[in-house]
C-alpha cells in the first residue's frame, strides 16, 4: 500500500512543461476584398437570405419588446400629469 501511494506522489511532483509562446507571423499579403464592396439595396436584401431560420423569430420577439417599451416611455411621458419634467423652485 505504501508503494501505490509513493507512485502516486511522484506522478503528481512532475513538471509541467513550459508554454512556447511565439509571435503570430505577419500577413504578407493584401486584405481581400469582399465579394461585392459597393452594396445595392437588392444586393442587402439577397443577403438576408444567409439569416439561419431559427433567428427569424427571436428577431420577432426583439423587435416586438423594443416596439413595447418605446410605446411605452412615449407613453408615460405624455400621459403622466405628475412626472416632473421641469426643475421646480427658484426661478
Amino acid at each position: 500500500m505504501s508503494t501505490a501511494f509513493r507512485s502516486t506522489r511522484i506522478l503528481a511532483m512532475q513538471p509541467t512543461r513550459s508554454l512556447l509562446m511565439r509571435r503570430t507571423p505577419m500577413m504578407r499579403g493584401p486584405v481581400p476584398k469582399e465579394d461585392q464592396s459597393a452594396h445595392t439595396i437588392s444586393q442587402r436584401l439577397r443577403q438576408l437570405k444567409k439569416i439561419p431560420a431559427e433567428l427569424i423569430p427571436l428577431g420577432v420577439v426583439i423587435a416586438v419588446a423594443v416596439g413595447a417599451a418605446v410605446f411605452s416611455i412615449t407613453r408615460k411621458l405624455y400621459v403622466d400629469k405628475t412626472l416632473r419634467l421641469k426643475r421646480t423652485g427658484k426661478e
